[in-house]
């Protein structure tokens, strides 16, 4: 490896939708090398599919132009690289689109684009060979399923952008590469490592998923938010990373927000599943990191360890599932879980019963207390989903029908919504290939296109054994206290399975975590969880524990028909449950 300052990398987008500002105020606010933006959520995929439908020149995140139409001149001035995955399901046609706006702008940047991710057309040639795509979590295949997906990408590596950077590019455009993958590309090509470099590259996926979810690494969704004084608007984050891999976590001075290794923690945990991170190009065991805070928002991030990379890719496979409507009926005061049964009662004997529809969820959210202090402290809402392949069962039929108990039902009856009609709904299946079925490709500034080839594999392998966490503290008094006044928490969707994890600040808090926080216990405070699989790691470098509930969100986002579909909340709520905690530990620790 080649021994160069580090490579400062910034992130300016975390989802299709994010802070438009945000590229412009990580190029002007301080010095930068590449500049990078994550567009694509699982469930943006299926967005731009059905932009794509009504536009076939489409499928990209239109916001990156707006982006780059307020930075690329700055940019190329200063020579700061700019990859990102805004490209979604057409990195061609985007890539298209910045030469259109660079033209009118009066500037040249060389332009490259990642392709190869994209096997929808090849569903049933692959599954002929022999590769029966069968979902990760269910074991079921598309086949036995019957359906009909309508995009299906592989998460592809960081070693296309890699070579597109070496060949000169100031902009990469990326489809579907992993979101990590847009810092490993430039810290591989700034640093010249070898597809061997696991250790590195590892170090590089870690600081990759850290700022990968822009603010949420600066203090945003932060579980002990008193801590974050700041306030404003947090900055986005930066990657400052080293040729050994290890890293950085800062962001532009005179932002708000915070960086700690709290906040740094809650990025690691997000959405993940085992500490042995998988990756296309290493698998990154995410619980041989070290956390250390080195200077006011700076943390950083070392000792990560590195293994070859599996023999196969993840596939993000998308099909429509039906069609749905949702109605939400508010009750008042009295008697509320009798109204709900009434309403219910009525509303199906209007439409005819509810086994004529595929599938119907009811649920009473109960938002009332006695004797409210107000009219909204006394409502609770009654919400109706149903879902059919017959678009014409779940339009305005269903939800008309819900009006005809405005005057017929339980009384103070009201609705939150006027009338609805259907909308088609997509489910998400997570599948794997072979590497050798995915032709990783790149098209290079002058237009020639390059195969990316992959490298070594191997079957996954253990996490090397971390340092013993600590014994429990001695028993002794305990109070009944929320638990989130020892641990910290935030939470995510994976498909359909929910994660949740969780930290302390101390490792006797964490032993004290580790033991309490059983699958039983699990069970217990999350009585959601009941009946599904739970899985559950511990990562004591960084004194916490990883959750994963199995099943949670059904088939995914955008068919889960719970209020919280992406599971956001959840790790705040199970702060929320009472727990008996050692009173030695809250006496030893402050807790914000």
């Amino acid at each position: 490896m080649t021994s160069r300052r580090p490579v400062r990398i910034a992130n300016c987008s975390g989802f299709y939708g994010d802070r438009l500002n945000a590229a412009r105020d990580m190029v002007e606010g301080g010095p930068i090398d590449v500049l990078t933006g994550d567009y694509l959520a699982e469930l943006t995929m299926l967005i731009l599919w059905k932009a794509r439908q009504k536009d076939p020149a489409a499928g990209y995140a239109k916001t990156f132009l707006t982006q780059m139409e307020q930075v690329l001149g700055t940019c190329l001035d200063r020579g700061i690289k700019v990859v990102a995955n805004a490209g979604g399901l057409n990195p061609g046609g985007l890539a298209a689109e910045l030469s259109s706006l660079a033209s009118r702008l009066g500037v040249a940047p060389r332009i490259a684009h990642v392709e190869g991710d994209d096997l929808s057309d090849r569903l049933t040639d692959l599954v002929a060979a022999g590769h029966p795509l069968a979902n990760i979590d269910t074991g079921q295949t598309l086949e036995d399923a019957g359906t009909k997906p309508v995009t299906a990408n592989a998460y592809l590596g960081g070693w296309g952008i890699a070579e597109a950077l070496a060949a000169g590019a100031d902009i990469v455009v990326c489809p579907r590469v992993t979101d990590a993958s847009l810092v490993v590309g430039p810290a591989a090509w700034w640093h010249g490592w070898s597809r061997t470099d696991y250790d590195a590259l590892a170090g590089a996926v870690a600081a990759g998923h850290v700022i990968e979810c822009g603010p949420q690494a600066t203090g945003g969704n932060y579980a002990w938010f008193r801590e974050v004084t700041d306030r404003r608007y947090p900055g986005f984050p930066i990657a400052e990373v080293d040729a050994d891999g290890s890293s950085v976590i800062t962001k532009h001075s005179g932002t708000g927000g915070l960086v700690s290794p709290g906040t740094v923690t809650a990025q690691l945990l997000y959405e993940i599943g085992p500490p042995a991170y998988v990756n296309p190009d290493v698998v990154a065991h995410f619980d041989t990191v070290h956390l250390e805070q080195v200077g006011p928002d700076r943390v950083l991030i070392s000792g990560a360890t590195g293994t070859p990379p599996p023999p196969t890719l993840k596939v993000a496979v998308n099909y429509l599932g039906g069609y749905r409507n949702t109605m939400t009926l508010v009750l008042t005061g009295l008697d509320i879980e009798e109204k709900a049964a009434w309403a219910r009662a009525q509303l199906f004997d209007v439409l005819g019963g509810e086994d004529q529809f595929d599938e119907v969820d009811v649920r009473l959210l109960r938002f009332d207390r006695v004797d409210a202090s107000a009219n909204e402290e006394a409502t609770a809402h009654l919400r109706i989903t149903v879902k059919d392949a017959d678009p014409s069962r779940v339009g305005r039929r269903f939800a008309n029908a819900t009006m005809e108990l405005a005057v017929a039902g339980y009384p103070g009856f009201h609705t939150t919504t006027p009338p609805t009609s259907e909308s088609a709904y997509g489910v998400y299946w997570p599948a794997l290939v072979p590497v050798e079925a995915v032709t990783h490709r790149v098209v290079l500034p002058d237009g020639r296109a390059s195969v990316v080839p992959h490298g070594p594999t191997a079957e996954l392998q253990a996490t090397p054994s971390p340092a013993p966490a600590p014994e429990r503290p001695t028993a002794g008094p305990t109070r009944r206290m929320p638990l989130g006044s020892v641990c910290a928490a935030r939470s995510g969707d994976k498909g359909g399975n929910a994660n949740v994890g969780l930290w302390t600040r101390s490792p006797e808090a964490f032993a004290w975590m580790r033991d309490y926080l059983t699958e039983d216990r699990i069970r217990e405070l999350l009585p959601e969880a009941a009946g599904l699989g739970i899985q559950r790691w511990e990562l004591p470098n960084l004194h916490a524990v990883n959750i994963v509930i199995v099943g949670l969100l059904g088939t995914g986002v955008a068919a889960s028909t719970r209020p919280d579909p992406q599971a956001k909340g959840l790790g705040e709520y199970l702060r929320s449950r009472l727990v008996d905690v050692p009173v030695a530990l809250l006496e030893s620790e402050t807790h914000p």
